[in-house]
């Protein structure tokens, strides 16, 4: 989450007049995240967050990823729930940007992760697998292969003032992972984004999963892989294997994994980790002046990404 679009009242009240949500009290802006702006809502009803749609998110996969919400919450996920406006419709405009209003969920992510949180991740992250299997609506996954090279196409000539060499590592990295690139693998909507900063716990329980917005058709364990890199790495970039095995446990003992699945967890590993360095060093990069959102460091998944290509196999990750 974060802000880039600042609403005037005028703008504010337009937009809450087509709901049935009572009189504004408070809109206070969420400056955590990197792609879309946010606020907290509070009215004489409730609690809300309204999002305003920016950047890499298409007008045309909305419908996708508010239908994936509404679809997760009526099967016990908790998520946020889109509000639907006086015509029966969730998606609206305001400051000339589409925008929605969803539910707020108590709870908040973590900052000291330990290894009961990455357990619940691994099993919420299982049982909203499991719930995606009678969604009907389909999205490719953009940031994949095809993405990454095009990614990399639009930051290499600058990449080596990030770190030097940066370009010719990144460049052999798309190579190995284009020539190796595991197919056929167990395959539905993910998340594809399930950081801390994206799921909240209560008493250390999994109280709600938010930011479904690059969520996707893909494989599963490459959504398992992507929280491999987000859950188990410590300030000091060292992988921590209890927190590892603490993930997988949580998500096997919801949803077994294929014999397939283990084998390809380094290789999918070291794909998540660079669709995340790609898109760091292209925010990086490309900086947006005057929004509320400090770009997160690329080389945090540089050195994921070295550590992944370091592994042995599957065992390194908890899975035999």
């Amino acid at each position: 989450m974060a802000v880039y679009t600042e609403l005037t009242e005028r703008q504010l009240a337009a937009l809450l007049a087509e709901y049935d949500l009572g009189q504004v009290q408070a809109l206070d802006p969420i400056k955590e995240g990197v792609e879309n702006s946010n606020y907290r809502l509070r009215t004489s009803v409730g609690t809300y967050i309204l999002t305003i749609y920016e950047k890499r998110v298409r007008r045309d996969d909305l419908p996708f990823f508010l239908g994936l919400m509404e679809h997760l919450a009526a099967h016990g996920i908790p998520c946020p729930t889109p509000i639907k406006a006086r015509d029966g419709k969730a998606l609206r405009e305001v400051a000339g940007k589409a925008a929605a209003i969803v539910t707020f969920l108590k709870g908040r992510s973590v900052r000291a992760v330990r290894a009961e949180h990455c357990e619940g991740v691994g099993a919420g992250m299982a049982r909203m697998h499991r719930a995606c299997s009678t969604f009907k609506i389909e999205r490719p996954n953009d940031l994949t292969l095809a993405g990454w090279r095009k990614l990399f196409d639009q930051c290499k000539q600058q990449a080596d003032k990030v770190a030097r060499g940066l370009a010719d590592e990144i460049s052999a990295e798309l190579d190995h992972l284009e020539a190796h690139w595991p197919k056929g693998l167990p395959a539905g909507v993910i998340h594809a984004d399930m950081f801390p900063d994206n799921v909240f716990f209560e008493r250390d329980r999994l109280s709600g999963i938010i930011d479904f917005y690059f969520a996707c058709n893909d494989a599963f364990a490459y959504d398992l892989a992507i929280c491999l890199n987000a859950w188990c790495f410590e300030a000091d970039m060292s992988f921590n294997i209890t927190k590892a095995k603490s993930l997988v446990g949580g998500y096997r003992g919801v949803r077994a994994c294929t014999q397939e699945e283990i084998a390809a967890m380094p290789t999918l590993a070291r794909g998540a980790a660079l669709r995340f360095l790609l898109t760091r060093l292209y925010d990086w990069l490309h900086r947006v002046e005057g929004a509320l959102v400090k770009p997160k460091n690329p080389l945090e998944y540089l050195a994921r990404s070295r550590f992944h290509r370091s592994v042995e196999g599957p065992r390194a990750y908890g899975l035999s």
